[in-house]
């Protein structure tokens, strides 16, 4: 089911208006992310300081702007949460994720390099903190769900360590 449809503003008592809740509920929104590696083979992510999944670690990434290329929004996102000037080598796969509201989001995750003389890593916008971690780390880290798991199936990670 497709439903965007927004309800209309109701009066309160004393005649003010008030908001009525937007129902999103099968609505698809077009959403980015970056994987990227440094030059010792580690993964650049980022904790997320908003929800869904605030405090926890991810790829540096977000919603596409109207019109806006995944690629594209890809590239943005980056240099917003991390300060670093990437370019897009590859598209990996797509994930499905609930969104607030009922809402999916539809994240398109590409495969990047750091562009040469780019910035140092800073976060900043909707990271709270930005750092490359070793494939060994990453299985200490509190991470989004299923995002170690997706790496692993698309092959850009390794398996986990045994006993893990």
């Amino acid at each position: 089911m497709r439903c965007s449809a927004r309800t209309a503003p109701s009066r309160r008592p004393g005649g003010s208006r008030s908001r009525a809740r937007v129902h999103t509920v099968g609505v698809e929104i077009a959403a980015a992310g970056a994987v990227v590696f440094d030059q010792a083979g580690r993964l650049l992510l980022i904790q997320r300081a908003k929800p869904p999944e605030a405090g926890r670690w991810s790829l540096p990434g977000g919603k596409c702007r109207p019109g806006e290329a995944p690629g594209r929004a890809c590239v943005r996102e980056v240099a917003e949460e991390t300060g670093l000037q990437v370019h897009v080598l590859r598209t990996l796969g797509r994930v499905v994720r609930p969104a607030p509201g009922g809402a999916r989001l539809l994240i398109d995750d590409f495969l990047c390099e750091v562009t040469p003389g780019s910035a140092p890593l800073a976060a900043a916008d909707d990271a709270s903190a930005a750092a490359w971690f070793s494939p060994a780390e990453l299985d200490e880290l509190p991470t989004t769900s299923g995002l170690l798991e997706t790496l692993r199936s698309w092959g850009v990670l390794p398996p986990p360590a045994a006993g893990r």
